[in-house]
């Protein structure tokens, strides 16, 4: 709340306002893949016979055991060449499944925010007839509202800890 200096009568007004912060993520994301979360079976590869085809176990399927991602390849005659082909393609869909978790965790959080109206707000900002940020969920409170202003916001970030903390005890107790 506070006096516009855009209205000449001098009227209080309230205004609303909204952040989300989302983290940056770095679009070229590099898999990193454990050996003991794979599981590699070599098998003939299927198909017309011919250059040793059907006698020669070169055709692998890996399968990322944490995601159960599974790729198979049997392009290539050697077993060298269609595992290294076969890592390529599990590195590719690995980085396509944790985007898509990503982006399901931030839609997540979209669905988690609330509406911009009365009842919603998270800290008050007071600043006539006097001075005053108050958080409603937790009764935390101050008259520095400039310090508040220019982002000291720990105390009321520690409030909330403490609230919330409280509040998950409450709700697995």
């Amino acid at each position: 709340m506070r006096l516009s200096p855009f209205d000449a009568n001098h009227r209080r007004h309230t205004s609303f306002a909204a952040l989300y912060a989302y983290p940056d993520l770095d679009t070229d994301v590099e898999v990193a893949i454990t050996p003991d979360d794979l599981r590699v079976d070599v098998f003939r590869a299927s198909g017309h016979g011919g250059q040793s085809v059907n006698t020669t176990d070169s055709a692998v399927r890996i399968t990322h055991l944490p995601t159960g991602i599974t790729v198979s390849c049997q392009n290539e005659r050697s077993q060298k060449y269609n595992r290294e082909s076969a890592m390529r393609v599990l590195r590719a869909r690995l980085a396509d499944y944790y985007r898509r978790e990503r982006e399901k965790e931030i839609a997540d959080s979209k669905a988690a925010k609330r509406d911009i109206a009365w009842g919603s707000q998270i800290r008050n900002y007071v600043l006539h007839p006097y001075r005053l940020v108050k958080d409603p969920r937790t009764g935390e409170e101050t008259s520095n509202v400039d310090a508040v202003l220019d982002g000291d916001l720990d105390r009321f970030v520690e409030a909330y800890l403490r609230w919330n903390h409280g509040k998950e005890g409450k709700k697995n107790g």
